[in-house]
């Protein structure tokens, strides 16, 4: 299955890709950080709000690829699989991507595939429900993202 979601930051470019690239431990909404060799691995918490006093959430590990840089454009692969036992979540394989949409514009977004568990009975539940769960999942990770990415933006001089 296919994801892609994306959300539009008032900040250049330059400092959006700083911001990714500089410590991504700084924006991942992690909870530790284990660094190794392969790439730097996060564990984290995804999920989405129900309401404004509780999320449905799973503790995920992520793993971040090497950046590929052009010009107005950078990706960074990424990867996620729930922590705990295995094979009852499916693992998640994107990448995160910033793109200049001007001098003071940068879109944020991710595209990820991921493959539902359980054979036919897992395509059929993630066609009937889960899909929407794993959409508002990787909104509220990039949602985050973003807001920490913003946040961390320097005040603009008058």
């Amino acid at each position: 299955m296919f994801l892609r979601y994306f959300v539009d930051l008032p900040l250049p470019f330059g400092e959006v890709e700083a911001r990714l690239l500089d410590h991504p431990a700084s924006w991942v909404p992690g909870l530790a950080r284990e660094a190794e060799d392969r790439g730097e691995r996060l564990l984290a918490e995804v999920g989405f709000p129900v309401d404004e006093d509780h999320r449905i959430g799973k503790e995920v590990e992520i793993e971040l690829g090497a950046a590929y840089r052009g010009p107005s454009k950078t990706l960074l692969p990424l990867t996620w699989r729930a922590t705990g036992p295995q094979g009852l979540f499916p693992s998640l394989d994107g990448d995160l991507e910033i793109a200049a949409l001007g001098a003071a514009r940068t879109q944020l977004a991710i595209s990820a595939r991921y493959k539902p568990p359980f054979g036919a009975l897992g395509r059929a539940l993630d066609r009937a429900l889960l899909h929407r769960v794993a959409e508002a999942t990787v909104k509220d990770f990039l949602d985050r993202v973003g807001e920490t990415i913003q946040s961390r933006a320097p005040t603009p001089e008058p």
